[in-house]
């Protein structure tokens, strides 16, 4: 009685923090449609759906999303393969390579693509810029590293012993992978391909800069409404929509993480070298890597060169506030960026550790068991909800006392920190969860106390991966665009939101700098990825 005690009391914190900072402001935002008037009107709902630009929305946003996890998949597999199975020079860098696109902001995503794809750029020639192509093309950019952090992880454990055993009787590689790895790989396939669909359905800032007003998915039809239009009620409705849609991908996705295949042994398996047969999926991941790469050379190419000549003028502006159009300079709103996305960082470990402390102890009950699914569900919310409708659900819901915060110097990194919640506890779960419960027991036996027993064992085994979720906590912070577009202070912009009023204003000076900026954030990115990816603990864990 005294530990579920202590447990509850233990996980009524983050608990509070994310009814308070998430499920208040998201109530609030739904309230607006689903309420409009002060009476429950489900109707208002309906006839926001009903509208032709709504189901147009809805389409291009299935269809795209779908197209995009496809070629991901496609994509991602074979690099999976080679850089968890395989051993080669500079196996580190090409994972960092491949996993900086994620992490990038979307709005830099949107931009790389769009200066490869434009005009002047080095695919110019086949005309993509301003159409659903260039979109999907920003979509695989960014979601390609999903699928090979997902199911590279589950392959790298995988027993090789059984492929082997199916090769010795005569089976060609090719039915060595039908018939014995591809369905120990299925669950993290799908789970990765759930993932990656989620991510693409409510992609921001890709989509906003690549289609602009003319081709819209659900996230960027809830800013136009909200922002542009102030028609609070569609928002809402699209919002509702968007959030049931959210929960049955988890419901999946949590359905197959909580059922693995029961024949399969999960081993670190020590990588090989490359083989003959190994050419196809190496070849490929050149191929993966190469279209990654391009969008940012020419992101880099083009912060450089001005009026076709090379030059650093670009850089130079960062230190200026682009004419006037900002209140302060591009140099000033990077500072601002890190100290925002150290608070981040701390909040969302705290409550990360707290929450992956409570959803790993063991349960010897079934109404435990589930509560505590319950609860590990109820902190994945925030993975899956628009991060436009958190933001402005702040400035509707926390605009009075005791929550009058809309003006206050921590709410854009509560924000933050509750993005990038779910991706420290995915880290930290499996961790926790993989460290035997006899070797507590030992430690209590020799007269440790649970504090010591804590820090001896727990913590030993820990600190690794609690370091790189920090580094994705914090690269995740430095990118975020949606919700800190809504409540940052205009004197203290983080540096995606400035990116963004740049490319809203025409200038050549103005993109340029938004390209040299874009460069700055992308090479701090990177280099907290390469110290996470030194970090990482083999076989535990897909990030």
């Amino acid at each position: 009685m005294t530990r579920r005690l202590g447990l509850g009391l233990l996980a009524a914190v983050p608990v509070a923090v994310v009814a308070v900072f998430f499920v208040l402001p998201v109530g609030a935002m739904l309230q607006r449609g689903v309420w409009p008037d002060g009476s429950f009107d489900p109707g208002a709902v309906l006839d926001v759906l009903r509208r032709p630009r709504t189901g147009r929305v809805l389409w291009f946003t299935v269809w795209t999303s779908t197209v995009a996890t496809l070629v991901a998949v496609l994509l991602g597999l074979p690099a999976a393969y080679v850089l968890h199975r395989l051993r080669f020079p500079g196996r580190a860098l090409v994972r960092t390579a491949l996993l900086v696109p994620f992490v990038l902001p979307t709005v830099v995503v949107g931009l790389a693509v769009r200066q490869l794809i434009a005009s002047s750029g080095p695919l110019g020639f086949l005309d993509l810029d301003g159409t659903p192509v260039a979109i999907l093309i920003g979509l695989v950019f960014f979601n390609v590293a999903v699928v090979i952090r997902t199911v590279g992880a589950a392959w790298e454990g995988l027993d090789r012993r059984p492929a082997e055993a199916a090769a010795a009787l005569g089976a060609t590689p090719a039915q060595v992978f039908r018939t014995v790895t591809l369905p120990a790989l299925r669950p993290a396939i799908v789970s990765a391909a759930s993932v990656v669909f989620l991510f693409c359905a409510t992609a921001f800032g890709v989509v906003l800069v690549l289609g602009g007003v003319r081709y819209s998915s659900v996230e960027t039809e809830i800013y136009l409404l909200t922002a542009d239009l102030l028609d609070l009620p569609a928002a809402a409705a699209l919002s509702l929509v968007q959030m049931l849609a959210v929960v049955a991908l988890l419901v999946v996705v949590g359905r197959l993480r909580a059922v693995p295949d029961p024949t399969v042994r999960r081993v670190a398996a020590a990588p090989t070298r490359p083989r003959r047969r190994d050419v196809p999926a190496v070849a490929m991941t050149l191929l993966t890597l190469g279209l990654v790469s391009l969008p940012v050379l020419a992101l880099v190419v083009g912060s450089v060169r001005r009026e076709g000549r090379w030059s650093l003028a670009y850089y130079r502006a960062l230190g200026g506030s682009a004419e006037g159009l900002l209140q302060t300079s591009v140099a000033d709103a990077l500072a601002a960026s890190l100290r925002i996305a150290v608070d981040a960082t701390w909040m969302s470990l705290s409550l990360g550790l707290v929450v992956a402390f409570v959803v790993t102890r063991t349960v010897r009950t079934r109404a435990g068991r589930r509560a505590r699914a319950v609860l590990d569900g109820f902190f994945m919310l925030p993975l899956g909800v628009s991060a436009v409708t958190l933001g402005f659900g702040f400035l509707i819901a926390l605009d009075s006392p005791p929550l009058d915060l809309r003006s206050s110097p921590v709410l854009v990194p509560i924000a933050q920190a509750l993005v990038a919640l779910p991706l420290v506890v995915r880290i930290l779960v499996p961790v926790l969860a993989g460290i035997d419960d006899r070797q507590r027991q030992a430690a209590a036996s020799l007269g440790a106390g649970p504090l010591r027993t804590l820090l001896t064992v727990d913590l030993a085994v820990v600190w690794r991966p609690l370091l790189a979720a920090a580094g994705f906590a914090f690269a995740v912070s430095l990118g975020e665009f949606g919700a800190t577009s809504f409540i940052v202070r205009p004197a203290e912009p983080t540096l995606p939101v400035v990116i963004y009023r740049l490319l809203g204003h025409p200038g050549a000076l103005n993109y340029g700098t938004a390209m040299a900026a874009s460069v700055v954030l992308a090479a701090v990115t990177a280099g907290v990825i390469l110290v996470v990816e030194r970090l990482r603990v083999p076989a535990v864990g897909a990030w």
